[in-house]
């Protein structure tokens, strides 16, 4: 026996044509992404029925409005580590974990001199969910929203955590800041192998990107770093990789 977590459909799954509307509708089947106007009217029913129906019947004391709220608020975070410490809100977030509806990404511990943030971070996993909460419509331009970096951020991370589980592969993640603002989005562990994963929504990083990058894996002791933006100049030396996500799955599948 054996247990399969089948997410809504990642980038390896799908023609390469797909990638953005896969980042803006989101996997789900009938949410957009295989064609048709349905983002998103069918994300605002999937989450209603979740809230009225699901959630209460998996155990989940709130009320619909109060389930409701919790998601816009979660969403309004938008990957920020909260320290949330209201016993309810937590338990309340345990359930939504547990329907698949959020990633709580913990922090990466290590004795180090510098003081780490300690409070997990909080993505949804489906980007169309989480972009219909934060009133995105079909046909608004993702882009010139305020909060797309920070989308893009999360939807990265969760495309390689998901490719990863879907291939088998057995792994921890985290992510790394420090209380005085050095960070980076992803650290994945794999046995003794360690790299350290920076995000950007740009086509061309900046060298404080890499040398930000560089520091974080120093202090990590990571054995890889790399920087994953929209670039179309991939660039793989042994231990620092700056690629677009495409190249990073196939690549780091096979490394």
């Amino acid at each position: 026996m054996a247990l399969l977590e089948l997410t809504p459909f990642h980038l390896a799954e799908l023609p390469a044509r797909k990638f953005d509307l896969l980042w803006g509708c989101g996997g789900y089947p009938d949410g957009g992404v295989l064609g048709g106007a349905t983002f998103p009217l069918w994300q605002d029913n999937y989450l209603a029925l979740m809230a009225q129906r699901d959630l209460p019947s998996w155990g989940l004391p709130a009320k619909p409005g109060v389930t409701e709220r919790l998601f816009r608020m979660v969403a309004s975070q938008l990957g920020q580590s909260m320290g949330l410490t209201h016993h309810t809100i937590q338990s309340y977030l345990d359930h939504l974990e547990a329907a698949f509806l959020v990633r709580r990404l913990p922090p990466f511990y290590a004795h180090l001199q510098k003081r780490l943030v300690k409070a997990p971070k909080i993505y949804w996993r489906d980007s169309g969910l989480l972009h219909a909460l934060l009133g995105l419509t079909g046909k608004a331009d993702l882009w010139a929203q305020p909060w797309v970096g920070p989308s893009w951020e999360g939807w990265v991370v969760e495309q390689i955590l998901a490719s990863r589980q879907a291939s088998g592969q057995v792994f921890q993640a985290f992510y790394f800041r420090t209380q005085d603002g050095l960070e980076a989005d992803l650290v994945l562990e794999s046995g003794d192998f360690r790299e350290v994963i920076e995000i950007k929504l740009t086509t061309s990083p900046a060298p404080e990107d890499f040398q930000r990058l560089e520091k974080v894996a120093s202090l990590s002791k990571s054995s890889r770093q790399v920087l994953i933006s929209r670039t179309d100049k991939p660039v793989m030396a042994k231990s620092k990789w700056s690629v677009d996500l495409t190249t990073y799955l196939k690549e780091s599948a096979t490394s």
